[in-house]
This record gives structure tokens, C-alpha cells and sequence, in this order.
């Protein structure tokens, strides 16, 4: 594995990506969910360190910062305000609203306009913001046509109070359903090395110029295995599974936004490193195919 305690390189080796024409961010952010207690409910274990986290991602060179007002909830946004407010130049803020959590592992989707309203207010007092860069609807709720949920965010956009509007756990027709009712700049579902039911997804992002942003990027399972795949690609560049896992997806798509979570600064910075490796055309092949 690649020793990055003092010699990571900057974020800035995985490119950039523009988001709705006027909001460039690095193609490497950090994602908040496993700052908070388990199934990402309650206060973490170490304050301390999950503040020490979020203020070394902006070291290395990471300008995008993705959060929830679920996770915790509204613990990991609390969080990123306490370590990080006043906010750097540049760093750019996204959060999501349309969960509500009435215990720990339930996630129960609430996309009515009033609510919205009332999450994206409580966000920005908790973020210390006036305005949020990215504001992403993070479920659809069945009980509510997605337009309407959709039509609400724009409002508010028009209000000043979100920049610009995405989504979570999306298919390729509600995302083109969204986009009749507002501007969508990203998409945010699960996809990583094993998991491509978002494939779909991603190749539309790709032609539409949508940032695609997977959540639990870096999951190898059996692919990281002893003597596999995945192990042998990582010998062979001095890395960790993670590591690959993280350069292949940034291959995959120029649209890809990663945004690895970890409660720890050292992994944190492995996976910057990660995002400096470059795969041989063969690798990115196989990897595809296993």
C-alpha cells in the first residue's frame, strides 16, 4: 500500500468537472455519512478526530464537501460548519433534503414542498450558509410526484437559496422527468466496481454533461480477494484494492465525481493518492469485464 502520511498528492490529479455550466470542482470529494455513529445515526465515537477529517480533505486539495441533513441527523452537517466555517475560497458545499429519520436504520423518503423548505432552511442555518451550491433531492417520495418535488427546489432556487439542484437514487426516467421541471446538474446513486446497476444512469449523465456522483464508491468485494484481479492491478502499481477501485471509476467517465467517506485522516489521504494512479488500458479492460 502506498504510504501517503506526508506525501499525498493533491486531489487536483483526478481533473475537474464543471457543474451547470458555472460551479468547477476537482473530480475527488468527500463524502460526510461515516463521520456520524452507526448506520450513520448519533454523534461519532471521536469528535475530534471526525473534525480533524474534514479540515485535512481541503489540505489535500479537495474543494468538494458532500453532506446530508439524514446523517445524524443533521450531526454531519453541524460537523462540517464547526470544522471548516469560514469556508475556504473555493470549497464548494452540497447537502441533501427529503429523508427524515425517526430512528436509527430507518430512512422514510418526505418529498412534500413544504418539507423541503422547512430541511433546506434548517440546513442552512446548520451549515452556516446563505446559499447552497448543490441541493440534491435525496429519495423520491412514491407519495409525491416527483415534479412537484422537483417544481419545490426549483422555487427555492429562484429564490436565491440553492445554486444549482440535483438528485439521489434515480433511473434514467425520472431523472429526464426531473429534468422537464428544473435544471439537474448531478445524479448521486450507488455505483462502484461491483455494483453497476446504475450503468444506464451513468451513460446519460455522460451525454447530457451531468455530474455523476456514486455513493459507496470504493466496494471490491470477492474482486479483492487473495491472488484475484483486482490484488494483482494493485501489486503491480504499489496500491491498495481501494486505491484501483477509485482510479478505475474515475476512467470510466469524465462526468464521475467520486466521494469516498471515512472517519480517518490516514485513509483519506490513501485515497487522494488513489485518485493520482493511472491504469493501463488493459487493466481498465479487465477491471470492466471481471
Amino acid at each position: 500500500m502506498t504510504n501517503t502520511s506526508h506525501t499525498a498528492p493533491p486531489a487536483a490529479a483526478a481533473g475537474t468537472l464543471t457543474l451547470g455550466g458555472d460551479l468547477t470542482v476537482r473530480r475527488l470529494g468527500y463524502g460526510t455519512m461515516q463521520l456520524t455513529g452507526p448506520a450513520s445515526y448519533g454523534p461519532p465515537r471521536d469528535h475530534a478526530q471526525a473534525l480533524r477529517v474534514l479540515r485535512r480533505a481541503p489540505e489535500l486539495g479537495i474543494d468538494f464537501i458532500d453532506t446530508a441533513d439524514a446523517y445524524g441527523p443533521g450531526i454531519a452537517e453541524d460537523l462540517v460548519a464547526e470544522a471548516l466555517f469560514p469556508y475556504p475560497p473555493g470549497l464548494v458545499i452540497a447537502t441533501k433534503g427529503g429523508i427524515t429519520r425517526p430512528s436509527q436504520g430507518q430512512f422514510v423518503p418526505d418529498g412534500r414542498p413544504a418539507y423541503l423548505r422547512s430541511a433546506l432552511e434548517a440546513s442552512l442555518r446548520r451549515l452556516r450558509l446563505e446559499r447552497v451550491d448543490l441541493y440534491q433531492l435525496h429519495r423520491v417520495d412514491p407519495r409525491v410526484p416527483l415534479a412537484e418535488s422537483v417544481g419545490a427546489l426549483a422555487e427555492l432556487r429562484a429564490e436565491g437559496l440553492i445554486r444549482h439542484i440535483g438528485l439521489s437514487q434515480v433511473g434514467v426516467r425520472q431523472l429526464e422527468e426531473a429534468r422537464r421541471a428544473a435544471p439537474i446538474v448531478s445524479v448521486q446513486n450507488r455505483y462502484n466496481l461491483i455494483d453497476r446497476d446504475g450503468e444506464d444512469v451513468l451513460a446519460y449523465c455522460g451525454r447530457e454533461g451531468i455530474a455523476f456522483i456514486p455513493w459507496f464508491p470504493l466496494a471490491t468485494g470477492e474482486l479483492a480477494r487473495p491472488g484475484g484481479l483486482l490484488g494483482t492491478v494493485a501489486a503491480r502499481h504499489h496500491a491498495s484494492p481501494p486505491q484501483v477501485a477509485l482510479a478505475w471509476l474515475l476512467a470510466r467517465s469524465p462526468v464521475m465525481l467520486p466521494i469516498p467517506g471515512t472517519s480517518s485522516a490516514e485513509h483519506l489521504e490513501q485515497n487522494v493518492a488513489g485518485a493520482a494512479l493511472t491504469l493501463k488500458d488493459d487493466e481498465l479492460r479487465a477491471l470492466t469485464g471481471a
